[in-house]
């Protein structure tokens, strides 16, 4: 499997002709990472945590995302916010407009306003903070033009008419069954504006259904390799930055004419997070 530090095109033939999109992205270094709480079934306080080794595998991943062209900007962690890594929980942001995130528990609620400060400080000027509770793009994930909007776990749906209102874009509701699998970018990503993978089983029987007439040529993923969070992935329309144990995942993607590229995060997985958890997109235009 492709590593963080080999990031070379898939000698594979791909099925469709690919280019990557250079992205801003907006992340938060680990400094105080630890687990302390436990707010998802992955978090246990009693299991030794490595905040050196969580902070290693965050720069890497940094790193992997420079290389391969892409800008970096970085917000502060504050003391008393461990999961403040989790940049991706952190707002939702479309054509440079941006949804603040309120958060459903009180270990997280301080990371809301936190962020919100940082965008209102960077020349972000169409800013709302909400009214229901969502947890930024970890429910909320565009495809193309749409919003994929999760609930179940944690965003409240209202917040998804909220995200409509504000956004002006079309928002589908997906329902979230499988606690292991708590906010949407743990059990869907998108792979470009009309392809996405995700993990039947985390999804009502309703949502199944509607991501099936949406997405018919999905990749559905694997229980193993949905189990070491390999859907939380980041793709930029060729590469696709994923945990490195996805290993079922990447011939996969290799057909379908990705560029699949492995990152070691699993320390952060004690809490619940990895790839796209720690990377939130400032898009500040259409497209």
């Amino acid at each position: 499997m492709p590593t963080d530090t080999n990031l070379s095109a898939s000698s594979a033939k791909p099925t469709t002709i690919r280019a990557a999109i250079p992205r801003r992205l907006l992340m938060c270094p680990p400094r105080f990472f630890d687990v302390t709480y436990s707010i998802n079934p992955w978090m246990n306080p009693r299991k030794p945590s490595d905040g050196a080794l969580a902070l290693l595998q965050w720069e890497r991943l940094r790193d992997v995302y420079l290389a391969l062209g892409h800008a970096v900007e970085l917000i502060e962690p504050l003391s008393g916010l461990p999961d403040m890594v989790f940049a991706a929980n952190g707002a939702t942001v479309v054509d440079g407009k941006v949804l603040g995130a309120r958060f459903r528990h009180m270990e997280r609620t301080a990371e809301g306003p936190a962020y919100l400060e940082w965008f209102l400080r960077n020349g972000f000027d169409e800013v709302l903070w909400p009214e229901a509770v969502n947890e930024g793009e970890g429910d909320f994930l565009l495809a193309g033009r749409r919003i994929l909007a999760g609930t179940g776990f944690r965003s409240d749906p209202r917040s998804h008419a909220e995200a409509q209102e504000f956004f002006g874009l079309p928002v589908t509701s997906l329902t979230l069954v499988n606690p292991n699998f708590y906010h949407l970018d743990t059990a869907l990503a998108v792979l470009s504006p009309d392809e996405i993978m995700y993990y039947p089983d985390a999804f009502s029987p309703g949502s199944l259904a509607v991501l099936r007439e949406m997405f018919p040529g999905a990749i559905e993923v694997a229980k193993a390799d949905a189990d070491v969070f390999g859907l939380n992935a980041f793709s930029d329309g060729y590469n696709v930055v994923l945990p490195q144990a996805a290993v079922g995942l990447v011939e996969t993607l290799k057909d379908r004419g990705f560029n699949p590229v492995g990152v070691d995060v699993a320390e952060l997985l004690k809490a619940g997070g990895s790839v796209k958890c720690c990377t939130l997109e400032l898009r500040q235009g259409r497209g």
